[in-house]
């Protein structure tokens, strides 16, 4: 039934969005009875208290049915970007290989490979995380990953490879605040995360970003909570923080990924020259001057120069990885896996002399650890792997947090 006092339904204009009532000029909250009627009325209407004539159906219209309404179809929800998993998966690949080429560094061929792995590929991990951290505090879920998926595995991970340690015959020890080996990133990216605010509120903050990375190569910062990788891959973090998409369609351009090859292949190059003379402590993006036995202007001018090497082959890799899916796309999703999980089997394949058999050294062994730690990454980053690890590495801690008022 519909009320008599009016031919038509008054309705209320909404917003644009959708969200609330449109800005009509009239008085809001509008009059009570532009929203009345019977229907509406949570009290009703009692039978025989009518006093208004009802109108008659026309006959022509009886046997039509009222159109049902349509229900509002669910929000879709946001697809995957295939590229950033591409890229993920193709860095997090080269991680276990630069870690279990250590054993054969006296060689030419695996020291080249280093350098060239060491120069860029966790600049550019930071540089992703910078670019993927940039809504990292519009969103309670992600603010609560602080502490489930960096706090609460970083010390778990810091308990488990001190026991693997003693259980190969070395001397416990477990200092917290002084990240064991490959466990840096996760303190450094937590730092990172906290002082994003910091950045975005910056008018420039990339310059402010490197000349804090130069300066703080005056100052020798202790490795306790990571500040010393935290400052020595600040820019590349900050970098990624304040790059668009658009940013990356930039480098999708056919003569940017020729100039690309061009750009891996001479570093390459230059990787193989520098290796029997080159010293590795400036790759660590880590040490101060002084510990690397420079002067001031020397070592200003090798930061720079790391800077600028480590950028140009880091978006020359992200130019050449593919935007579509591929068969490892889904396996870049899980990349936290195959971080923290393969320090296991490199390191016990360090301590039982897997990686000194003499025919390692060469060209040959280069190829060897580097295939069989690619397939590590690919066995740690599978569906399984993260079923079986996943109550350590992503524990859900629901309880820990207040839910979220509803106003």
């Amino acid at each position: 039934m519909s009320d008599t006092r009016s031919s038509r339904p008054v309705t209320t204009p909404r917003s644009p969005e959708g969200d609330g009532p449109a800005d009509t000029g009239a008085r809001w909250p509008l009059p009570e009875e532009a929203f009345w009627s019977e229907a509406a009325d949570p009290h009703g209407v009692a039978p025989g208290e009518r006093t208004e004539p009802v109108p008659a159906v026309p006959a022509d219209r009886r046997d039509e049915r009222p159109e049902p309404k349509k229900e509002p179809e669910p929000p879709k929800q946001r697809k995957r970007d295939p590229y950033l998993d591409n890229v993920k998966f193709v860095l997090i690949a080269l991680v276990p290989t630069g870690h279990a080429l250590v054993p054969t560094l006296a060689a030419d061929s695996s020291r080249a490979l280093y350098i060239f792995i060491y120069t860029f590929h966790m600049p550019a991990f930071v540089l992703i995380s910078g670019y993927l951290s940039r809504n990292f505090w519009n969103s309670n879920a992600k603010t609560n990953k602080l502490v489930d998926t960096f706090v609460v595995p970083y010390v778990i991970v810091e308990v488990g490879y001190a026991a693997l340690r003693t259980a190969l015959g070395q001397k416990w020890s477990l200092t917290i605040i002084d990240p064991a080996w490959l466990n840096w990133y996760l303190l450094a990216l937590l730092f990172w995360r906290l002082s994003t605010p910091v950045w975005k509120r910056m008018k420039y903050p990339v310059p402010v970003a490197i000349a804090i990375y130069l300066f703080a190569g005056f100052s020798q910062i202790s490795g306790d909570f990571s500040m010393d990788r935290f400052f020595g891959l600040m820019p590349f973090f900050v970098i990624g923080l304040v790059m668009q998409p658009e940013h990356f369609e930039l480098l999708n351009r056919r003569w940017i990924k020729i100039a690309s090859v061009f750009t891996i292949l001479a570093a390459a190059a230059v990787a193989i020259y520098v290796a029997p003379m080159a010293k590795l402590g400036p790759f660590y993006y880590k040490n101060s001057y002084q510990d690397l036995d420079l002067s001031w202007y020397m070592g200003l001018g090798l930061r720079t120069a790391l800077l600028v090497c480590a950028l140009a082959l880091s978006f020359a890799v992200l130019a050449l990885v593919p935007r579509r899916e591929t068969w490892f796309t889904d396996l870049g999703t899980r990349t936290l896996y195959c971080y923290l999980l393969h320090g296991v089997p490199v390191l016990i394949a360090k301590e039982m002399g897997w990686l000194e058999f003499p025919w390692l050294f060469g060209p040959l062994g280069v190829l060897a650890i580097s295939s069989t730690c690619f397939a590590l990454a690919i066995v740690l980053c599978l569906p399984e792997t993260r079923k079986v690890f996943k109550w350590v590495l992503e524990p859900r801690l629901t309880w820990l947090y207040r839910r979220p008022s509803r106003s």
